[in-house]
């Protein structure tokens, strides 16, 4: 039986993603880290670079899967003013060395890609998918040129690549470099003792589309099955909410009371001020819908962060 690959699988969005699909078919999990334990078990697990070209053209020829799920990369827009090498090598030069071994390797293979919202130009309105691109940070260029490396795939090496616009998703395991689990961490922290009791914020007037991450990797599955090649898809809520009001939802959940503080060193040199998502064209391909409410991806979010500052991880 044919198996399916999930790169980046060590990672927040891999790791949800395998916990989706386990039971369902033979899964390969590709990672440059070791796993958490709860994720060990889920897959045979591969470990490599995705840069090396030629470990990528012996993986892929060897597996000869039947999809393939493309969650490696680097996930930070902030981060990538300050490294803008590293999200084109993470996000570009391996989904080329990826497709280009899916073709070396002449399989029948799916390919679906863990793209980005952040390829849209901004706007106040829902985005669809047919709206105008243009990118206003190196993470966001780097998304829109492996998107393209996608649709050029399918076209011209006839590989089933399907494009997946997510806006912001969070969730339990993501890194506190993101702003709700960044505060859910603090506040974590901050209730076991013996720090200040001040959480340290950035922007919190931006407005973003919040999928809950186990929404979001439910909608990648459905694409795999469902999605047309070279067609992009939008994975969103179609709610705008602010990272101020993220804030006071947290606090309120907050066992201590905590003061707030904006911090220049977590601002952006740009940041987008709104940024939501219409995904009609998901709902029609797909029946798929965000099943998770908010208020438990909050809950679950601060007790995985109460969990791991208990067990003196950083999670």
């Amino acid at each position: 039986m044919s198996c399916v690959l999930v790169t980046g699988a060590a990672g927040f969005v891999g790791g949800h993603l395998l916990e989706h699909l386990s039971g369902t078919c033979e899964l390969v999990a590709w990672a440059r880290s070791e796993p958490r334990a709860e994720l060990a078990p889920l897959a045979a697990w591969r470990r490599g670079d995705l840069l090396d070209r030629d470990l990528v053209r012996r993986e892929v020829r060897d597996l000869r899967p039947a999809a393939i799920y493309h969650c490696a990369g680097a996930p930070h827009v902030g981060a990538s003013w300050h490294n803008t090498a590293e999200p084109l090598a993470a996000n570009v030069l391996t989904t080329h060395y990826l497709l280009d071994a899916a073709r070396r390797a002449g399989i029948a293979c799916r390919v679906l890609i863990t793209g980005s919202a952040m390829v849209y130009a901004p706007s106040r309105l829902p985005l669809r998918e047919d709206d105008p691109l243009a990118p206003t940070s190196p993470y966001g260029l780097s998304k829109l040129a492996q998107e393209q490396l996608g649709a050029r795939a399918t076209t011209e090496d006839g590989i089933g690549v399907v494009l997946t616009r997510p806006f912001n998703h969070i969730g339990p395991r993501q890194r506190p470099t993101f702003a709700a689990s960044g505060i859910a961490r603090q506040i974590a922290v901050i209730e076991r003792g013996g720090v200040e009791p001040v959480l340290k914020v950035g922007n919190l007037d931006a407005e973003r589309d919040l999928t809950d991450v186990r929404d979001t990797v439910r909608a990648y599955a459905l694409l795999m099955d469902r999605g047309t090649p070279g067609t992009a898809y939008n994975v969103a809520t179609g709610v705008a909410r602010a990272i101020r009001d993220v804030l006071d939802a947290l606090v309120r959940r907050s066992r201590v009371r905590v003061e707030v503080a904006v911090d220049p060193e977590r601002l952006r040199p740009q940041d987008t001020p709104v940024l939501v998502g219409d995904a009609s064209r998901l709902r029609s391909a797909t029946g798929w819908s965000p099943a998770i409410p908010f208020d438990r991806t909050l809950d679950d979010l601060l007790e995985y962060w109460r969990r791991a500052v208990r067990d003196g991880g950083a999670g």
